[in-house]
Parts: structure tokens; C-alpha cells; sequence
């Protein structure tokens, strides 16, 4: 019988989301994803310590935000020798609300990796799903940079992601599912509010639903996974990006797994709902945005986190 791990790349392409290159190699993934924290604790273990050491070696007298840049590109590099895809690498996320900032930053983080003769084919722009990221996204899709819209919890995040033709998004399942455990403490039930009916993998699947039911190019990517239950229920996903830990479960796991999403079901699904386009102009998405407690909660979270982590990186880098 074929591993779990097996079974699931026949229908989703399959992501390693982890800064520790080292350890992505044994799962074979297709493309890879890293953010500030991910970096950030591969960045403290003894293996990468050499890495480092040489970036700034290389780039020294440069100021902190330069070393950060040059790091992220070096662990993008490195993970590039083991994928054939993509590898995703995060902007500043001090820079959610910076438009002009954010397409700078981008276009930085580009010219490295063509520097060092990495193909911008090879890279996505990880940027959070705000509304100025969004536009920045926009522009960059203009200019033939593809990015992944990351920190995604609403359907109208999505919506305003695909309108700027945004080459991914990333909705995030576990921290969406942290989310309403939380809000239902002692209520929360894992045979009522688990499996097919984890608030995250419903969010995820009626983003799925959405896109192809319209016929949206953007690709779509659950992250943030808890257990490989979460996986499997999103098996058919056009990605899915998946921690060294889950892997290794899927691995080692030989149940049988059949598609949960797929193209058909999507429309069929679609037309049972009489799904319409959903408006995203600035307005629309930050009032939409607003009235879902959980998205903005978890939005400005996890940009408060990502800028904790990029501060220690830099204090790492200093030392």
C-alpha cells in the first residue's frame, strides 16, 4: 500500500514549509515555503551556522535590513538545490501596510536572486494578505514577479487576492481552526467540530469552491496545518504546504486516501449555492474584513508575530 504522503501527491502538489533545507529532502516535495519564523529557527540550529557566517562575511558593513535580505535569499538558495519548483520567500512584514515599501522590498529580494542566477520563475514573493499587500501584489504581478498572498483567513481576502491576479494565495487552516477552539472552549467538540467540519478546512474549501467555480487562475495553498487530518480532508487542493513533522506522519501513515476536493465538485457545489462574484474594491474588503472577527484577529497576529521574528533574526545577525 502507498504511503499517505504518496497517495497525496497524485492528486496535490505537495510543499515543504520549513526554513531547515536539511530536512526536506527525505519527502521529495515539489515546491517550498519559508516566513520569518521558519528562518528564524532554523537560523539558531548549529548546521546553519556556517550559512550565516558566510552571508555576512559577504555582505559586510551593510545595514541589518540588507543581511536579512541576503539571508533569506541564501536559505532560498540553498532549498532551490533540492525542490524543482518554487521556494517562497517572505517580505518584511513590517512592511504589510507599505505599499511602495513592500514592491521595493520585492523587487530587492528579486534582484539577488537573479544576481546569483536564480531565475524570478523559481521565486514567489510571500506578502500578507492585507489591502495595501494586496496592491502591491498587483503591481509586482504586472512586472512578471508572481507572489503568494500569505496570513489569509476570509473568503474576501481571497477574492481581493484573485482580482489582482496574485499567482497563489495561502489561507491558513490551523490558525483559523486555534482560533475557534478557543472562542468555543469547553463547546468545542473534536467528532462535532473536526474533520470534514474544521472551520479551517471549510474555509479553505469554499475558497476552492469560489475559484473554480469563476474560473480563477490563482492558485490556491492551505498552509498552517495542525494534524494530517487537515490534510487528507483538503486532499485535491491545488497545494499544499506541510511542515517536516506532518510529513514525516503522512509518511509513515498507509491508509487509503481519496480526493476531498476536486474541479467537479467545485462547480457542482457552486451551482447548488448560486454562487455570485463577490465584490472586493477597497471599501468593500475593509468592511468584509471587519465584520469577520476571526480574519482580522488573526491577521494582525500573525503580522505582530512575523515582526517579532524578523527583529530577533536581525539581533541574531548583529551578534
Amino acid at each position: 500500500m502507498s504511503t499517505l504522503l504518496e497517495q497525496l501527491k497524485q492528486y496535490t502538489t505537495v510543499v515543504a514549509d520549513t526554513g531547515d533545507f536539511e530536512r526536506m529532502q527525505a519527502f521529495l516535495p515539489q515546491d517550498a515555503t519559508t516566513n520569518p519564523s521558519l528562518i528564524l529557527k532554523a537560523a539558531q540550529l548549529p548546521s546553519y551556522q556556517s550559512l550565516i557566517a558566510d552571508v555576512k562575511a559577504k555582505n559586510k558593513g551593510k545595514p541589518v535590513d540588507q543581511l536579512i535580505d541576503a539571508l533569506l535569499v541564501a536559505f532560498g538558495m540553498e532549498i532551490l538545490k533540492i525542490v524543482p519548483g518554487r521556494v517562497s520567500t517572505e517580505v518584511d512584514a513590517r512592511l504589510s501596510f507599505d505599499t511602495a515599501g513592500t514592491v521595493k522590498k520585492a523587487r530587492e529580494i528579486i534582484a539577488i536572486y537573479e544576481a546569483n542566477g536564480i531565475s524570478k520563475k523559481r521565486v514567489l514573493i510571500k506578502i500578507a494578505s492585507t489591502w495595501e499587500g494586496i496592491q502591491a501584489a498587483k503591481t509586482l504581478q504586472a512586472e512578471g514577479i508572481a507572489c503568494n498572498m500569505t496570513l489569509l483567513f476570509s473568503l474576501i481576502q481571497a477574492v481581493a487576492c484573485a482580482d489582482a491576479k496574485a499567482q497563489l494565495i495561502s489561507p491558513f487552516v490551523g490558525r483559523i481552526t486555534d482560533w475557534h477552539k478557543k472562542s468555543l472552549g469547553a463547546q468545542w467538540q473534536d467528532e462535532v467540530h473536526g474533520g470534514a467540519n474544521d472551520p479551517g478546512v471549510v474555509s479553505v474549501k469554499s475558497i476552492y469552491n469560489y475559484y473554480k467555480s469563476f474560473d480563477i487562475q490563482t492558485e490556491v495553498m492551505g498552509a498552517s496545518f495542525r494534524n494530517i487530518g487537515q490534510i487528507t480532508h483538503l486532499a485535491g487542493c491545488d497545494l499544499l504546504t506541510i511542515s517536516p513533522e506532518l510529513l514525516a506522519e503522512l509518511q509513515a501513515n498507509s491508509t487509503a486516501l481519496t480526493p476531498a476536493l476536486t474541479l467537479q465538485s467545485a462547480k457542482e457545489t457552486a451551482k447548488a449555492l448560486q454562487l455570485n462574484v463577490i465584490k472586493a474594491d477597497e471599501a468593500s474588503f475593509r468592511y468584509q474584513l471587519n465584520q469577520d472577527a476571526m480574519a482580522t484577529e488573526k491577521l494582525s497576529e500573525g503580522i505582530r508575530l512575523f515582526c517579532a521574528d524578523i527583529e530577533k533574526l536581525e539581533k541574531v545577525l548583529a551578534s
